[in-house]
């Protein structure tokens, strides 16, 4: 387990969208989640986490556990703060498909998911050290790939 302690100020945190959800959506590892978190300036996200967040926050809204305007709300604060600049945002880019391609058949023993890859090359093309992720597969493909995963 990596904590808080041993990560540096200029590391390279990408935040997958399990992650990024819990700074916006309340859930139990968002207190402890938010506190690591709060004023690093080494915070990569993706716009593809976005997207995945705010699918989330659209499903929540269907099942109705989030209103409209709860939901709404929370996508503006989302981009507010990805338009901010305390995250730096990543982009898919065919170098990225092509790294998440090769991690697709190269992944013999990891059940790599096309999103899974997708994320973890975006955190390898923005220099990201660790990763945050609630995901257990996730993981699992971030481990594999090098990068180190922060247990909050």
């Amino acid at each position: 387990m990596i904590v808080q302690e041993k990560v540096g100020a200029d590391s390279g945190i990408y935040l997958d969208s399990s992650a990024l959800a819990k700074l916006y959506v309340p859930e139990p590892e968002s207190d402890r989640l938010d506190a690591f978190l709060r004023g690093r300036r080494d915070l990569l996200i993706s716009e593809l986490a976005i997207t995945e967040v705010l699918s989330a926050v659209a499903r929540r809204r269907r099942e109705r556990a989030l209103t409209s305007a709860q939901a709404f709300e929370i996508r503006d604060a989302v981009l507010a703060d990805a338009e901010s600049g305390s995250l730096h945002r990543l982009d898919l880019s065919p170098l990225v498909h092509r790294q998440a391609e090769r991690l697709l058949l190269n992944g013999e023993s990891v059940a790599l998911r096309t999103l899974d890859a997708l994320h973890v090359a975006l955190a390898l093309n923005g220099a990201a050290t660790y990763i945050v992720t609630f995901d257990v597969r996730m993981r699992a493909v971030a481990l594999y790939a090098g990068l180190k995963a922060l247990d909050l």
